[in-house]
């Protein structure tokens, strides 16, 4: 039993959270247990942490307790080895039987969704997902009970995929790290999932996710791709505003123990029996559990083969294999023990005698020793699993190989292949005549060539430990909150909109700048034929009261066609700005032109055609043309497909069209884009609002500006124009300038020097769903805009009587239609009792 001290310790605590505590329960007596804690796995894995943290577990104990006093007796024995239980009473069955091991299982080793039972009513896939749900959130609840400020929590495989959510919407600040110890698989198999896109969300929430190897964490990223349409990166996964931390954290065992053990007289003895019993043969051994994904079945038809091929080896060589039972009770699990059973007795009767047969088939796990015993005697270790997280049986022969430096013939499907492939026989375990040729290999390997294998592997092991793993994933996961905080300082704030409407209000000429798409637009997810940009609905009054008010300026500033933003803002009181401003109007007015004179756009045929090669080959894209721009958009293609033919696009591009072109060329999210050299967004505001000024007779300073949009990086120094501005607090205002299509016989009128009177706490700049931005704020989406244009538009008490409820917004459901009445009437109200001149108080 392991030991601990029991004085108050200084160190972090950890809570490690798994399915399982790693303590073997029995009760001896009406309210007393006997406990043993179970050496290896997660218990050798965390001894690199054990130094550095107070370290709790939390887990099922693997007994059922329904009696009160008997669960808190056995909550309290627990205590003394530092674990918690978890009670999983009436959900077990169908969380962990059912859910866990019915269907996540299969899934994540590749052998696909299994059929639902349909006359099973009480056990669907519904009902097992609803318990895999409850016993995450009993885990929650426990570890809430436990939890103390600063502690870090570290979850455990498949069957805990929601507790990270879960404890982020508890308390976001808390410490989450997340770990799978089976093998993930490729986004065509973990798509058949029903709860895929639930499931990657919640892991999703955690600050560390780790895999025991890299084509694990390429699946994931993939999937996360295909299935919710996020950017993965070399740091991880780009998911609402953040950077979730994906790594390849290769577990190991604790080689020392399994040296320590070969040393032992009585391992010594157990050693020389198996050599006598043995004598005169060559000994390959297998350890598995009977199970689908470890494929015993193929090993023995290669072993068949083998045996086949090479009658000279057929009294020279013994295969003995453990065979671990487990799941008895379940049928697909007894099919393959019968399956296995007769391949044993056919192999045996076609090449065995009275005397020496070649197989030994063990139906039953044995003791810790005696398994040492067996890896140091062993000739060859024959490991043929079809999938597998890491198989650290592997590891263990090699550890315990110090003196005989047997051969390791590993399957490529095991995640030890990515590890221990240098010395080892890597075969595909499919490939029955493949694995027979390594069996040969291996039994007629010269010594010098087996100890230079031996040499490298156990290199390995020896230095990728248990403890070492533990250490690295802590030591990450402190990095990567760490990285996280110092991201949380240079994030900006969510868009604190009471201060807009209170600042708004006081203000007597203020300027609204908007992007348009992803701003204004309506949120649409399908594809139209034409795919159009539309204004979304519920803006029409909103938008129209805040046009109309003397007080107000608003400007829409867009990388659309000049025929898009007609088509949406004709009928406003409304600045547009088209192209990135190269094209100006007032809607009363017509089109000015700010494009250079000698601007070359002899590339725009060239490039249309590669364009429309790509359009053609790539399924759901479409090319967005105007004057002087052309986009390809991806959006609605396959998200990695997209990806990739926007690459090759790009080389296309580089390659001829545009190598000696004057054009900018931007990657956006699912697009690229190609435009004329010309001003940013930054670049044309200036100029802008000197028309503005100049049209409008501008006397009044500017006193408060709202700027947002879904903009490029490139154009984002819109935002930071106005911050350069705020520091003086006057913009000289240029000389408006001169194109081919202006107005040359236009009378100037004598223009106030002082366009702006900015001060800080009236200049707010959003960035609309980026986290990344040099934008002041950040706004989750469009829809929050809509909500907060409406509520400027009746924040100005002078113009609530002008337009009904229904003119200035139509709300998307009867509860916010509610709130926004008793919102409106409040501010009526307080235009009564305070005059037209007063505030409103938020």
């Amino acid at each position: 039993m392991m030991h601990y001290d029991d004085a108050r310790s200084e160190r972090p605590r950890l809570l490690v959270v798994a399915n399982r505590l790693p303590v073997s329960a029995k009760r001896t007596g009406e309210n007393s247990w006997s406990l043993e804690m179970s050496p290896g796995g997660l218990v050798s894995g965390l001894l690199g942490v054990t130094s550095q943290f107070d370290t709790k577990w939390v887990g099922w104990p693997g007994v059922d307790v329904y009696n009160e006093v008997e669960k808190n007796a056995l909550t309290k024995s627990l205590a003394e080895m530092k674990c918690i239980p978890v009670f999983l009473n009436g959900v077990f069955d169908q969380y962990y039987n059912g859910y866990c091991n019915g269907i996540l299982w299969p899934i994540l080793h590749h052998m696909g969704l299994p059929q639902e039972d349909q006359h099973d009513t009480n056990q669907t896939f519904e009902t097992q997902y609803d318990a895999y749900k409850k016993a995450n959130r009993m885990f929650l609840d426990v570890i809430i009970q436990n939890y103390e400020e600063g502690d870090t929590v570290w979850c455990h495989d498949y069957h805990l995929m929601f507790l990270p959510q879960y404890l982020k919407e508890h308390n976001n600040k808390i410490k989450v790290g997340w770990f799978l110890h089976s093998p993930f698989p490729s986004s065509e198999v973990y798509k058949t999932l029903p709860s895929r896109s639930e499931l990657l969300r919640a892991v999703l929430t955690a600050d560390l996710l780790g895999f025991h190897t890299y084509d694990f964490v390429r699946h994931f990223l993939s999937t996360c791709t295909r299935i919710l349409g996020v950017e993965g990166t070399h740091e991880g996964v780009v998911y609402q505003g953040r950077v979730t931390r994906v790594a390849v954290f290769p577990i190991g065992i604790d080689p020392d123990r399994f040296i320590r053990t070969c040393k032992l007289p009585e391992v010594t003895q157990q050693m020389t029996v198996l050599k006598e019993r043995f004598a005169g043969k060559k000994v390959i051994l297998g350890v598995d559990r009977l199970d689908m994904i470890k494929g015993i079945p193929q090993k023995y038809l290669a072993f068949e083969k083998f045996l086949e091929e090479n009658p000279y080896w057929r009294d020279k060589v013994v295969l003995v294999q453990i065979a671990v039972p487990t799941r008895n009770d379940v049928p697909e699990y007894r099919k393959l023990k019968s399956q296995v059973h007769g391949l044993v007795g056919r192999i045996n009767g076609r090449f065995g005698s009275v005397s020496s047969l070649p197989i030994h088939h063990l139906d039953c796990s044995v003791d810790f020793n005696y398994l040492c015993a067996l890896y140091a005697i062993a000739d060859v270790m024959l490991v043929t699993s079809l999938r597998d997280g890491m198989n650290l049986v592997s590891y263990e022969f090699v550890a315990c190989q110090e003196a005989k430096k047997g051969v390791l013939v590993l399957s490529e499907f095991a995640g030890a292949g990515q590890s221990l492939g240098v010395g080892a026989l890597l075969v595909n375990p499919w490939d029955v005549t493949e694995v027979s040729s390594a069996i040969k290999e291996a039994l007629n390997m010269p010594a010098e060539e087996r100890e230079t294998r031996h040499k490298f592997n156990f290199q390995y092991v020896y230095t990728h430990s248990a403890k070492k793993w533990g250490s690295d994933f802590m030591s990450e996961l402190n990095g990567t909150i760490a990285e996280s905080e110092m991201q949380i300082r240079n994030i900006p704030h969510g868009l604190p909109q009471q201060d807009v409407i209170q600042r708004y209000s006081q203000s007597n000429n203020r300027l609204i700048i908007l992007g348009f798409c992803g701003t204004l637009t309506e949120q649409n997810n399908s594809l139209s034929k034409e795919m159009d940009l539309k204004l979304n609905p519920e803006l029409k009054g909103t938008l129209k009261a805040l046009c109309n008010d003397p007080k107000t300026t608003v400007v829409v500033l867009s990388r659309s066609d000049k025929n898009i933003l007609d088509k949406n803002f004709g009928e406003y009181n409304i600045w547009l700005a088209a192209e990135n401003g190269m094209f100006e109007k007032h809607t009363t007015g017509e089109w000015v032109t700010y494009m250079p004179q000698n601007m070359n756009l002899d590339w725009v045929d060239s490039v249309k055609n590669v364009f429309k090669y790509f359009t053609d080959r790539t399924p759901r894209s479409f090319v967005k043309s105007s004057e002087t721009s052309l986009v390809w958009n991806y959006e609605y293609a396959d998200v990695e497909f997209g990806r990739a033919q926007a690459r090759d696009l790009l080389q296309y591009l580089w390659a001829g069209p545009i190598s000696n072109a004057s054009v900018d060329v931007v990657r956006g999210n699912h697009s690229v884009e190609v435009h004329a050299i010309g001003e940013t967004k930054g670049a044309a505001i200036g100029r802008i609002l000197g028309e503005i000024v100049y049209r409008k007779s501008m006397t009044t300073p500017i006193d408060f500006v709202f700027c947002s949009g879904y903009f490029l990086e490139k154009d984002e120094d819109i935002y930071t124009f106005f911050e350069s501005k705020i520091l003086s607090s006057k913009l000289s205002h240029e000389t408006r300038s001169k194109s081919s299509s202006c107005n040359n016989s236009r009378k100037k009128k004598k223009i106030s020097m002082n366009v702006l009177d900015l001060k800080k706490e009236n200049y707010f700049s959003a960035a609309t769903g980026q986290a990344r931005t040099k934008a002041r704020y950040v706004i989750d989406s469009s829809l929050d805009v809509v909500d907060l244009l409406h509520k400027l538009a009746v924040a100005d008490t002078t113009m609530t009587d002008s337009f009904s409820d229904s003119e200035l917004y139509e709300p998307r459901n009867e509860n916010e239609n509610a709130n926004l009445k008793r919102w409106i009437n409040s501010v009526r109200r307080r235009k009564m009792e305070i005059g037209d001149t007063g505030q409103i108080g938020m």
